[in-house]
């Protein structure tokens, strides 16, 4: 017979300034959290990467953001429930260690921590591609170095030096798409004065082919390119752990996340194709924010939405950083990494986390410059699966944990997931169906995404397995020396 999990391990310890027993401490300020919660979701990839999904779907691509959105929305909700009642700064990895098992969370864990590592290194090479382009003496490395440099450094400082630069990236990206959602509203009911608005107005959506101009199945394939534009959604419930009030931060990111995917997502493509037709040549060309800007008149568009993609590129630098070294903290906190990297500075800084999470995305950065189409290829294709191996693992603990929560502590139950458990079943199914279909697209590479991010997971999996087995033995063995004593 098993034993059940609880909500709080043994070597959780007494609660100190930050999180429960760990060396981290309460130095994210509400408005930080507020800021990184509504930040977090508006990723690099909604304006690079939304021109192939709109070239694909037409103007189908807002139900292909929507299911999206949905899913995200259900799952968290299911993490906000968990870590309103148990804020960690292993979020989801810890959830899963305790409701799953030590593997589960070992797992899951390390694939996350992987993730971010490589999405440092794709990230810096994006953001010095724009800047080298501002001033060329300078060569992309060594753009990609100085940003890595200047942000590692940031992290180090402590946590609220990591805040306060998210605030104002965040707040920077936030500002400019709430503006181009009202300039770009206002031209497509044609509202904007001295604008040529002569291609905007609500026709795009049904002319050109109608609403649906590839079919309906265009609606997946669409899923499957803009599905991870959404990660980082998460990141507020890894940050709680070091907030003035967790609990309070949790509910509010998880309570908001509505309005935020359905204002900067839907509302942003929405003005998108309304203001362009969809088989444009200037989205494809251009991309389909600049192509949107230039479309009103506006000056220097691409310089503009180049700015804001730095911005976003910094952003997801700061958090990328931030987020693998916090997820390596917490392995190392639960005995799954060498436990250097569960140490901390007198001002609650994971020095040694922060540092190794740099380092690989170093290696990262230097395959792509050497090695972009073997070694760096591999490891975005084998890294590229692993959101939705998170958004499912999320469920699969969700499903565990609110029994253990209502048996254990029902009033930490401020975060309720809805008509449980029908609607985690719900998010779970459409998961695995993603996934499935995924492995059907040859055209956009999903089939070796999924395969190569499977066989990374097996292979952590098996790691696991193995290191939790060894464990079990070595506990069995002192408590039978313990017997005999």
């Amino acid at each position: 017979m098993t034993s059940q999990p609880t909500l709080t391990k043994p070597e959780d310890g007494p609660t100190g300034p930050g999180e429960p027993g760990s060396g981290l401490q309460a130095g994210l300020k509400n408005r930080h959290l507020s800021m990184i919660a509504i930040g977090g979701v508006i990723g690099a990839g909604l304006f690079v990467g939304s021109s192939s999904g709109i070239a694909t779907a037409g103007p189908g691509i807002l139900l292909s953001y929507a299911l999206v959105g949905t899913l995200v929305v259900l799952v968290m909700r299911m993490l906000g429930e968990m870590s309103a009642a148990n804020p960690t700064s292993g979020s989801f990895s810890a959830h899963a260690d305790r409701a799953l098992g030590p593997w589960a969370g070992f797992s899951i864990g390390w694939l996350y921590w992987f993730f971010w590592v490589v999405v440092l290194a794709v990230e810096a090479t994006a953001g010095a591609v724009i800047l080298e382009g501002w001033i060329p003496a300078v060569p992309q490395w060594g753009w990609a170095l100085i940003v890595m440099v200047v942000l590692t450094a940031t992290n180090l400082v402590s946590v609220g030096s990591y805040g306060e630069f998210e605030f104002w990236f965040a707040g920077i990206k936030v500002v400019a798409i709430a503006a181009f959602i009202v300039v770009g509203g206002l031209a497509v009911f044609g509202l904007l004065p001295g604008a040529d608005t002569d291609q905007a107005g609500l026709s795009n959506l049904t002319e050109h082919g109608g609403f649906l101009p590839n079919g309906a199945g265009a609606i997946l394939t669409g899923v499957l390119l803009v599905v991870f534009s959404f990660m980082g959604s998460e990141i507020p419930t890894l940050a709680a752990g070091e907030s003035e009030d967790p609990q309070r931060a949790v509910t509010k990111a998880t309570n908001s996340i509505i309005w935020r995917i359905g204002v900067f997502y839907l509302g942003s493509i929405f003005v998108v194709v309304a203001l362009l037709p969809w088989d444009s040549q200037s989205i494809i060309d251009k991309g389909s924010y600049v192509a949107a800007l230039d479309s009103l008149g506006i000056a220097n568009a691409g310089q503009i939405m180049n700015f804001i993609v730095l911005t976003s590129v910094l952003s997801c630098l700061n958090s990328g950083l931030y987020t693998a070294s916090r997820m390596a903290f917490s392995l190392g906190r639960r005995g799954d990494a060498p436990k250097a990297f569960a140490r901390t500075t007198s001002q609650g800084v994971p020095r040694t986390a922060i540092l190794v999470s740099v380092v690989f995305g170093f290696v990262a950065v230097f395959f792509n410059y050497e090695f972009p189409d073997s070694v760096f290829l591999f490891l975005v294709n084998s890294s590229g699966a692993v959101a939705l191996f998170v958004w499912l693992v999320i469920c699969l603990s969700q499903l565990r944990m609110r029994r253990i929560i209502e048996a254990e502590a029902p009033e930490k139950l401020v975060v309720r997931m809805w008509l449980f458990p029908y609607l985690t079943w719900v998010a779970a199914a459409v998961i695995v169906f993603v996934l499935g279909y995924m492995l059907t697209d040859t055209e956009n590479n999903g089939r070796t995404t999924v395969l190569l991010s499977l066989l990374v997971a097996a292979l952590v999996v098996a790691v696991a397995l193995v290191k939790q087995r060894v464990t079990a033995r070595k506990a069995a063995a002192e408590r039978a020396v313990a017997g005999k004593d």
